[in-house]
């Protein structure tokens, strides 16, 4: 048997062995690995220091923002979490749109997943090396990039297990990061700390009100929080390489109400709360500003550490994630057959190899070309998640009825009011989508998103083209 082995079907499932070798992922993801990624795939960079320009455009009703987007991403997680836990799939969301909606569907979500993650590689590893290089300013920043992505590219080709054990460390720093964080802002608040007194709801209805900016405020405001979310999904394409996918896929779903409201509502509370919205501190960095307010010496250097630590779980993740949908899509036969090669470790070497070329090949751009192919690439990647939870929710729609007539039994996580929760998820996600259109950055990134999902669809189609004419020569043969 050579080292790597191509899988023999081309369609679904997308088969994960229960630690076989060959053609299918291993089962090497222990549980205590899955819920860390489900409650890491909710703590991003984007938490620590972009949430400031969200607070800075909206004011305290910044909290409304995130409760939006929060209810949208919890109804999607409901939706997808029925669906992977009745079929756990590498492929996820792509796999289900490729058996509800048809094979362009999940052709297209697929590869715009892919690029999606991709392209995150590459800011992750900028942002991590920008990180470094302050600590190190002998070295240059590409090398730091370079290292870094070098470094989780070895543990994400060793074993999925190595994968996993680097995020539940990663996870682990963040999660223990925001508690604390929350403890020691929340003693601030109330005045239990030395030399700090009870704020009260000053912060919160003062300098201009709540809602400073107006109503509108709050929807544009979510247009910056909606993409942090970005990730809940991942637990659901690590289940399948699990022991108990179904198990893990429950627990995940379960839980994502509370790790979006603590994690995120409830830091973002102990910001608002203890500091104006209008200080310019906030606007830089929310999080250093209430540490330094609080009297933590180094603040900007803990923080630095947890935003790194961060960067690193989202470039593992990314990583992670960009293989195993192009696994999927090499199964499924919509990739290079090569995709959908494992190694006896159960790892898909050809997929996880692709996926770091173009993220060293975006880095590349990001130093020789910042303002216009990098910056096209962000752009035309940033709706990506409005897309991914659109196919979701449709998805959903036709999934439910052939799990009911097809394995009802499977049935076991169950979307909330069906089908009048999911058309009001489908209605919100439209609502965002036309909302973008009104603001100039949000414009920008809708149209050259849309550029790409045109371009991924006119391959679709093209590659099934070629499929029906094989698919006839092979039948009139």
């Amino acid at each position: 048997m050579s080292a790597e082995t191509t899988t023999r079907t081309a369609g679904p499932p997308d088969a994960q062995g229960g630690g076989q070798d060959g053609g299918h992922l291993k089962a090497g993801l222990k549980n205590r690995h899955l819920s860390m990624i489900a409650i890491g795939g909710v703590i991003g960079a984007g938490l620590f220091v972009g949430s400031g320009a969200g607070i800075a455009s909206t004011g305290p009703g910044i909290l409304l923002s995130y409760t939006l987007a929060g209810v949208l991403v919890v109804m999607v997680m409901r939706m997808l979490g029925e669906m992977a836990a009745a079929d756990p799939q590498s492929g996820s969301f792509s796999a289900y749109a490729d058996r509800a909606l048809g094979r362009w569907a999940g052709f297209s979500i697929g590869w715009l997943y892919w690029f999606f993650w991709v392209v995150v590689l590459a800011v992750e590893a900028t942002a991590g090396a920008k990180i470094l290089n302050t600590w190190v300013p002998g070295v240059p920043q590409w090398a730091f990039a370079l290292l870094v992505m070098a470094v989780l590219t070895a543990t994400n080709l060793f074993s999925v297990a190595s994968y996993g054990e680097f995020e539940f460390w990663f996870a682990g720093i963040k999660v223990v990061a925001i508690i604390a964080f929350i403890v020691i802002g929340a003693l601030a608040v109330l005045g239990l700390l030395p030399g700090t007194s009870a704020v009260g709801t000053a912060n919160l209805t003062g300098n201009g009100g709540f809602l400073p900016h107006g109503v509108g405020a709050v929807f544009t405001g979510m247009l910056t929080v909606v993409f942090a979310f970005m990730g809940s999904e991942i637990v659901t394409l690590a289940a399948g390489e699990s022991a108990d996918p179904e198990k893990a896929v429950s627990r995940a779903t379960n839980s994502v109400i509370w790790r979006i409201g603590v994690f995120y509502l409830g830091s973002i509370a102990i910001v608002v709360t203890l500091l104006p919205w209008n200080d310019a501190s906030v606007k830089g960095s929310p999080y250093v500003a209430v540490l330094e307010h609080v009297g933590i010496p180094g603040a900007a250097r803990v923080m630095d550490v947890i935003v790194l630590t961060a960067v690193l779980s989202c470039l593992n993740s990314g990583l992670y994630t960009a293989s195993r949908m192009a696994f999927s899509l090499g199964r499924r036969g919509d990739a290079p057959k090569a995709f959908a090669r494992v190694s006896p470790r159960g790892v898909p070497r050809v997929a996880i190899l692709s996926s770091v070329v173009f993220g060293f090949l975006a880095v590349f751009f990001n130093y020789t070309s910042p303002n216009t192919v990098f910056k096209f690439l962000i752009n035309s990647s940033g709706a990506v998640a409005l897309f991914v939870w659109l196919v979701i929710c449709f998805s959903q729609l036709r999934m439910r009825k052939i799990i009911e007539r097809e394995t009802p039994e499977r049935l076991t996580v169950r979307m909330w009011l069906y089908p009048y929760l999911t058309w009001a998820t489908i209605g919100l996600i439209g609502f965002v989508v036309v909302y973008m259109f009104t603001d100039h950055e949000g414009r920008t990134q809708m149209y050259l998103s849309l550029v790409a999902a045109a371009v991924v669809l006119v391959a679709a189609a093209v590659v099934d083209r070629r499929r029906r004419a094989a698919a006839a020569v092979t039948a009139a043969g």
